[in-house]
């Protein structure tokens, strides 16, 4: 202790991939989910099918717009190295050093290999946020007065304003591009599962296909990044080069997904709407509207008139 303080790591680390906003968005769709299963047994006949099959998808996709905007892996990349371990001290480690970046922020990443080495535990995980509130700079200089080890402060110099790599610039407009773009998307969602129950029917496959293109756009939003020119991040010999991570083919096969399934309700809508109703339930409101409409004629009057 340094005056009753730890001179390392006063607050809680953040997990790379999934952080306590990510499990919060999964667990209150779980409940949903399980509020359904649970009703689902009183829904007669091959209906019952039908019903679960449209809530647990349209459950998927709202759970993973809303996931990925916390998730910290929509571009990832690893490298081993031997590089140094501390400022000022020729020590050399040899480590895996990771870099995932997410729509809020990046997280870098440091693991021995072994991990104890130089009389030390060398497992670190750091998260640098850029999102609105939030100070990069700020907390790369916490990182420096902490005493973080040199790659992970190598890596993160990378993306500071001050950096003549420019990348926060980059990264940071394109990941608020891309949040804002999925919050539009659920938004689209919520809109789809209110003109299916009410039901229109063909609105609701318009608002599904809208879904699935705001989804791509982000997908768009975030790629620009791979445009222009990126400084390259090296230790000794060995480059960590990043590709591609689960966020983002998780986003996109979603959004194929919502484009298939909103296609697929519109063309039924004109070519097969007996097919559609079916598998949407609406055909017992039709046989209850074609009993209705029923006249059932006394035989005694009939019999008087004769």
């Amino acid at each position: 202790l340094f005056d009753g303080i730890y001179p390392f790591y006063p607050q809680q680390r953040k997990a790379f991939v999934f952080d306590v906003s990510t499990i919060i968005v999964i667990v209150v769709f779980l409940t949903f989910a399980c509020s359904f299963l649970v009703i689902i047994p009183g829904i007669r006949g091959r209906a019952r099918l039908y019903w679960t099959l449209r809530v647990l998808l349209s459950l998927v996709v709202g759970v993973v717009i809303v996931a990925v905007q916390f998730t910290g892996d929509w571009e990832t990349g690893w490298v081993k190295a031997n590089t140094s371990y501390k400022s000022f001290s020729s020590a050399l480690v040899n480590a895996d050093i990771g870099l995932h970046v997410g729509l809020a922020g990046v997280n870098v990443t440091l693991m021995g290999n072994p991990v104890n080495q130089v009389n030390e535990t060398i497992n670190y995980n750091e998260h640098f946020a850029w999102s609105f509130g939030a100070d990069y700079d700020h907390s790369y200089s916490e990182g420096l007065e902490r005493g973080l080890p040199s790659p992970i402060l190598y890596v993160a110099e990378k993306f500071t304003t001050q950096s003549p790599c420019s990348m926060h610039r980059q990264y940071r407009i394109s990941g608020h591009y891309a949040s804002a773009t999925l919050w539009v998307a659920f938004c689209t969602w919520l809109i789809s599962n209110m003109l299916f129950s009410m039901p229109v029917l063909v609105y609701g496959g318009y608002m599904l296909m809208v879904t699935g293109a705001f989804m791509i756009f982000s997908l768009l939003s975030f790629s620009t990044v791979r445009n222009s020119l990126m400084c390259p991040i090296q230790f000794g010999t060995a480059i960590l080069h990043t590709g591609y991570g689960g966020s983002f083919w998780l986003t996109l096969a979603i959004g194929l997904l919502c484009l298939v399934a909103g296609i697929t309700v519109v063309a039924l809508h004109f070519f097969n709407l007996d097919l559609l109703k079916t598998f949407f339930d609406l055909r017992e409101d039709k046989a209850e509207e074609y009993q209705m409409t029923e006249v059932h004629v006394n035989p005694h009057f009939v019999n008087e008139e004769l």
